[in-house]
């Protein structure tokens, strides 16, 4: 999930080798934070948030799969 995520990540940012993604992870619940670097945090936000939900939508049907809650969070 997390090399997938950074995939996703590296295809819509300008700096593709700030991209890094560490992941979190407890008995019921998946944290993974993502950080890009700060001129790209436009584009994986979107407009209107549309980008981020998307990916998050994405991680949501992915949760389904592993019986686990995945939160993915924003770094700076």
């Amino acid at each position: 999930m997390k090399d997938f995520l950074g995939e996703i990540a590296r295809q819509l940012v300008d700096f593709p080798d700030q991209v890094k993604v560490n992941e979190i992870e407890s008995e019921q619940t998946i944290i993974i934070e993502l950080s890009v670097a700060k001129e790209d945090f436009g584009k994986i936000i979107g407009t209107k948030g549309k980008n981020i939900n998307a990916i998050r939508t994405i991680m949501t049907g992915i949760s389904g799969k592993i019986h686990k809650r995945v939160i993915l969070e924003l770094v700076e």
